[in-house]
């Protein structure tokens, strides 16, 4: 959540024939070069295409049956623009490969053009259909990867070409959009086979949430600016050296020529943020980019929290936030598809970017059962690539409802894309410091005061998958087999304070709660430890394999500070791996010692 409470057929009669269906998807199929993102108007195309991409199938956007049973209670406008997803398969023993092992050196990674011909659709495939057809009235915009596309059309259009209709259903307290169920989208076979997924046919999937919120009664607004964060909030000074980031501060690594890029779902206040920077010393930069619009969504707690965090521990960073608009949810859009724009935007800015050492922090998520397939397909596919082309870590938040991220008591579930295997999770704890600064004691973060309903106060989010039934081959260590065990994905991998945090926002200073604080926290170490081993070593790591691999070579030298007190409302912390804290909270100059003496 934010720092302010969130709570949760008629045919397109038109020019456009059915051969267009096939059109898009061959075209979709066979995307060429991504420095011609938008496809012009052509000519209507033959019947003979048509013929020849052979027998058409249903496309099954694996919505569940109660939601296509729910009561209908209208259609999309015809007028109304769709923006639709659509992620191309990939060969996965190409993007083994070009993952390595979790250690590269910077300027290794092949460009672009190379990249695309091995993963992408062939470019030979689009040039021919491109030179004779079009697509008229709709846009299209694909990666330079060749592996994803995004359209923009009506959905009159859409519906015409798909052989189906919008229609509206109302389920409980919730409305969304479908095709008709009685009228399953209509694909050829051969386009069908090579597709991934689609995504924004329907937004059925719940919106992602904030998951960041105050922890004590808000201050007054002061009138005026200043730089005392009161009493009983934890400092950035404080998390540097409780952690040991002002160790490798006092090396000269404080974020220089190192990337943090944050994918948001609200927008932030200049001058808040202008304050904060100039408390902590901040001599980055800050950028920022829309997606999917020309406008920057509102301000909101979560950017806020975010960048807070990394200027006050990486205060040398370049910080590029890529920001949707939440509020897109109540209309007829798929947020996730937004989302999985912004990871792709991601991946087109560093495509030819010769492996910069950044990292990804996101702070959102829902829980997997109210995911479609087709978002957890395509964003899964977006954080393989970040992962294994783009060689960056991406740190996830948890989640804040403790063991039930579905928000209801006793109901086990786990946050999407925290649960995804090419994810770092990150879960959350609550820290206490001495009088001299130094870390005294550390628990899981959770709060069991009222159970009847989590508004993201329950604690650090962690299980089992439901998604994801197998659990990657590395993560693997103390703890991490157990009795609640059963060859799913466990999460979350790490943990980092996410508690009574200073923040300044809505010009005042507040202490912020969340596993929200702690992604960024840990993306904020990792740079700084890859600035150091490119310094001194030429070489830096990623993936979410690394932090196992770091935590069973430790010797006497551990990386993590195990946090072996508290639960999260079901799974009790223990030593070792654990569903509250994972492995434990960053020991970094040990950490970057490990690495150190493996690169």
């Amino acid at each position: 959540m934010s720092l302010k409470q969130k709570s949760s057929y008629s045919h397109y009669k038109g020019w456009l024939s059915l051969s267009y269906l096939a059109l898009i998807l061959v075209l979709l199929a066979g995307c060429g070069a991504g420095s011609d993102n938008t496809a012009k108007p052509t000519p209507t195309p033959t019947s003979a295409l048509g013929a020849a991409l052979g027998p058409m199938t249903p496309l099954d956007l694996g919505i569940p049956k109660t939601a296509l049973d729910a009561p209908m209670t209208g259609t999309i406008p015809d007028t109304q623009i769709l923006h639709v997803g659509v992620t191309f398969k990939t060969n996965q023993a190409v993007l083994d490969k070009l993952g390595k092992q979790g250690k590269t050196t910077p300027g290794e990674k092949q460009d672009a053009g190379t990249v695309a011909n091995q993963l992408g659709i062939s470019d030979e495939t689009y040039q021919k259909i491109k030179t004779f057809f079009g697509i008229e009235n709709a846009t299209v915009k694909m990666g330079k990867l060749r592996t994803n596309i995004t359209i923009d059309a009506k959905a009159g259009s859409f519906a015409h070409l798909l052989q189906t209709r919008f229609v509206i259903h109302k389920l409980d307290d919730r409305t969304f959009y479908t095709p008709d169920p009685t009228k399953p989208p209509m694909l050829p076979k051969s386009i069908a086979d090579q597709i991934l997924a689609v995504t924004g046919l329907d937004n059925y999937s719940l919106a992602p949430q904030h998951l960041a919120l105050p922890t004590q009664p808000l201050a007054p607004k002061r009138a005026n600016a200043d730089c005392q964060a009161g009493p009983n909030t934890i400092l950035p000074s404080q998390v540097a050296h409780a952690y040991g980031y002002d160790q490798l501060a006092k090396q000269g690594w404080h974020g220089e020529n190192m990337t943090i890029n944050l994918v948001e779902i609200d927008g932030f206040d200049p001058n808040d943020i202008s304050n904060y920077f100039q408390c902590v010393g901040f001599t980055g930069k800050l950028e920022s980019k829309n997606i999917d619009s020309d406008t920057s969504p509102a301000p909101g707690g979560e950017a806020t929290l975010d960048l807070d965090m990394i200027a006050g521990l990486a205060p040398a960073s370049h910080i590029i936030v890529y920001q949707t608009d939440i509020s897109r949810a109540q209309t007829f859009e798929d947020v996730w598809t937004q989302v999985n724009d912004a990871l792709q935007q991601i991946i087109e800015d560093n495509a030819d970017n010769k492996d910069s050492a950044g990292v990804v922090s996101i702070s959102l998520g829902m829980a997997e059962k109210y995911m479609t397939p087709g978002n957890l397909k395509a964003i899964d596919q977006s954080l393989s690539v970040l992962t294994q082309v783009e060689h960056m870590t991406v740190f996830i938040s948890s989640g804040d409802c403790g063991a039930y991220t579905s928000h209801v008591y006793k109901d086990l579930s786990v946050s999407f894309p925290a649960s995804d295997p090419f994810a770092v999770s990150v879960g959350g704890t609550i820290l206490s410091v001495n009088n001299n600064g130094d870390r005294a004691n550390e628990t899981v973060w959770s709060d069991g005061t009222d159970l009847s309903k989590c508004h993201n106060q329950w604690g650090s989010g962690g299980g089992l998958s439901e998604a994801f039934m197998q659990r990657p081959k590395w993560q693997e260590g103390d703890g991490v087999t157990n009795k609640y065990s059963n060859g799913a994905r466990q999460l979350p991998d790490i943990s980092a304070v996410a508690y009574d945090l200073a923040v300044y926002y809505q010009g005042r200073w507040i202490p912020v709660g969340g596993t929200s604080a702690a992604a960024p926290i840990w993306a904020s170490g990792m740079i700084l430890m890859n600035q150091g081993l490119i310094a001194k070593k030429g070489v830096y790591f990623y993936g979410p394999s690394l932090f196992y691999a770091v935590a069973n070579q430790h010797d006497n030298n551990n990386p993590y500070y195990d946090v072996t007190h508290g639960n999260n409302l079901y799974y009790a912390a223990n030593q070792g791996w654990d569903y509250s804290t994972g492995l434990g909270t960053p020991n970094l100059p040990s950490f970057f010692n490990i690495l150190y003496k493996n690169a």
